[in-house]
């Protein structure tokens, strides 16, 4: 049987109408990594209804918007992933936070962003030896407990984080045509599938 996946989703602000929207690369990627995604709302009073009745089993924070902390202009969204994140910490349930996500949780444990250069439509080179694509203006470079960095890019920014069942990385593993063994295999793995 298919695990249930939460998949956090952007807000797009387009004439004035504030929109969920989440590529559908994430789509390609659920198949390829097994499991069914289940988009969730920007919407608090949704999302507490949605978690007893659906009872995911595990959460993907995906990237885009900048978090409200740092100029970004939608608290729903934060807040909504700010629950996710609670959630999956009472519940034991594995939580992966790409990008965005992985900013989400630094703040969610008190971790300082930082705006980093060179970060956009870019490639890194990490200490674990891997080179990852970059989208971000927004970065950390130095956590505390109780999250553990597993690699930083050759400038020092954090680019994952592990805590529990909880994984973050910088790089946006949906965006790799095709997509990244490697990835699939890690992605497989952080969410027990």
């Amino acid at each position: 049987m298919l695990k249930k996946i939460f998949i956090s989703q952007r807000v797009d602000i387009i004439n004035n109408e504030r929109r969920d929207s989440c590529s559908q690369e994430w789509n390609e990627l659920a198949i390829n990594c097994g499991f069914i995604p289940i988009f969730v709302p920007n919407n608090i009073k949704l999302l507490c209804s949605l978690l007893p009745s659906i009872s995911p089993d595990g959460i993907i924070l995906t990237g885009g918007n900048d978090l409200v902390e740092y100029n970004g202009n939608t608290p729903e969204r934060d807040e909504v992933e700010s629950l996710l994140i609670k959630y999956a910490l009472i519940n034991n349930l594995p939580l992966l936070g790409v990008c965005r996500g992985m900013q989400m949780i630094l703040n969610y444990f008190n971790n300082k962003l930082v705006k980093v250069n060179n970060h956009v439509r870019t490639q890194h080179i990490l200490d674990n030896g891997d080179i990852v694509n970059s989208f971000h203006n927004w970065g950390c470079i130095n956590c505390s407990n109780p999250l553990e960095v597993l690699a930083k890019s050759n400038d020092n920014c954090i680019e994952e984080i592990k805590y529990r069942k909880i994984r973050g990385i910088m790089w946006h593993p949906e965006r790799y045509k095709p997509l990244r063994e490697r990835d699939i295999i890690m992605i497989r793995g952080v969410l027990e599938l």
